[in-house]
């Protein structure tokens, strides 16, 4: 059974990004390595703050559209109550090896 994620990235000056995928490890990696034009590698948002696990891809959907639309300052309030310090939580996931399908 394949599971589905939904997850923050932020960057430094904690711009918020919210992504949903059923590969994390690979989506981290093309996030990480700016593979894909667009937000994440214009502000340089590739450090995962937050994620969230989910056996049904419906689900996983239906929170990423939910996150999205919450203000920033109950965004903010979710990753702090998981990750108060803002850790990088994929800083040792990658081996360099990950196959990546940025169209995923």
């Amino acid at each position: 059974m394949r599971d589905y994620f939904v997850y923050i990235l932020s960057n430094v000056s904690r711009t918020l990004y919210i992504g949903v995928t059923s590969n994390l490890e690979a989506r981290i990696d093309a996030h990480k390595r700016k593979m894909n034009a667009g937000f994440t590698r214009d502000f340089n948002v590739t450090m995962v703050v937050y994620v969230e696990q989910f056996a049904n891809p419906d689900d996983a959907i239906a929170r990423e559209k939910q996150l999205k639309n919450w203000n920033r300052a109950k965004k903010i309030a979710l990753i702090e109550r998981a990750n108060p310090e803002w850790k990088d939580l994929a800083a040792d996931w990658l081996t360099g090896d990950a196959s990546v399908n940025p169209a995923e």
